[in-house]
């Protein structure tokens, strides 16, 4: 006896069975919410806090869970905070840039980024209103980044792009 489970079925192809179901969990798992950092102006907070917002409303059909700072950290050393930042980036899969004129003249979110570039995170931008801000942070222009209108919709399929891209 031995080498099979079941009525009549190997071993080996129970095994397998059991593979491709943990993988196929796995994936819709995936693709219910995908980690982000959100990377923004402070100027912006109460625009991405509403977006931070939209994404735990089980009505919407944008879900992620935001490991993007908070609240300012209490320090003027930037390696500090560059340190702390890094962290959050490495639990992430993409990074969302928040597309405005502050954004496009801040140099953390700049170094966001770069950082998350580095990293190889999925770097995506969004915007309010109908037409992308013309000016973008200078890293998000030179890496040709891709930006999207805030809708439900189109970001959640431009995060899960940029995801499975990275």
């Amino acid at each position: 006896m031995g080498g099979k489970t079941g009525d009549n079925l190997p071993t080996s192809a129970f095994q397998k069975l059991e593979e491709i179901a943990k993988q196929k969990l796995k994936e819709a798992s995936e693709g219910v919410s995908r980690h982000i950092f959100i990377s923004f102006a402070n100027e912006d907070a109460n625009d991405v806090n509403l977006l931070r917002g939209q994404a735990k409303n089980e009505q919407s059909d944008l879900q992620f869970d935001d490991h993007s700072v908070k609240e300012a950290f209490n320090s003027k050393n930037a390696e500090y905070i560059q340190r702390q930042i890094r962290e959050k980036i490495d639990r992430v899969s993409v990074t969302v840039v928040y597309l405005s004129e502050n954004a496009a003249k801040s140099e953390w979110v700049n170094w966001e980024i770069e950082e998350s570039l580095r990293r190889g995170k999925g770097v995506i931008g969004v915007y309010k209103g109908d037409t992308p801000p013309k000016a973008v942070p200078k890293a998000f222009a030179q890496n040709k980044c891709k930006s999207v209108k805030w809708t439900h919709e189109g970001l959640a399929r431009s995060i899960e792009e940029a995801a499975v891209k990275r």
